[in-house]
């Protein structure tokens, strides 16, 4: 069975200081899946929450631009790009610019190693 989903900012809720749209696991019986799929929608001239967690994560930008700052280093974010963000890093999104960044954003494992985050 074919199962498809809509990626638009109003089917979002507010977390980590932007708007997210959970895409898998989504809300149906099923076997729960090793990893995660969101939607973020981050506003013009307006940061994500720091966030740092003991799953490795990657984003790919769909639209917008912006900037990735993890720890000292801060890397541009450009529609196309695929970013990798290692596991215990606190990191920052930045949107800057007068359009909405967009990402999709995966993450594994789906949930966090008891224990939380670890240096």
């Amino acid at each position: 069975m074919i199962t498809k989903f809509q990626i638009e900012e109003s089917a979002a809720t507010s977390e980590f200081g932007m708007a997210c749209q959970r895409l898998l696991p989504w809300m149906v019986k099923q076997e729960k899946p090793p990893f995660g799929v969101m939607a973020c929608f981050l506003a013009p001239t307006k940061s994500s929450d720091p966030d740092c967690h003991n799953q490795d994560e990657v984003m790919i930008i769909l639209s917008g631009r912006g900037a990735l700052q993890i720890g000292d280093e801060t890397e541009t974010l450009d529609r196309g790009d695929f970013v990798v963000i290692p596991r215990n890093r606190e990191h920052v999104v930045t949107n800057p610019h007068s359009e909405a960044l967009t990402w999709i954003s995966c993450y594994w494992p789906l949930d966090e190693p008891a224990g939380g985050t670890t240096e």
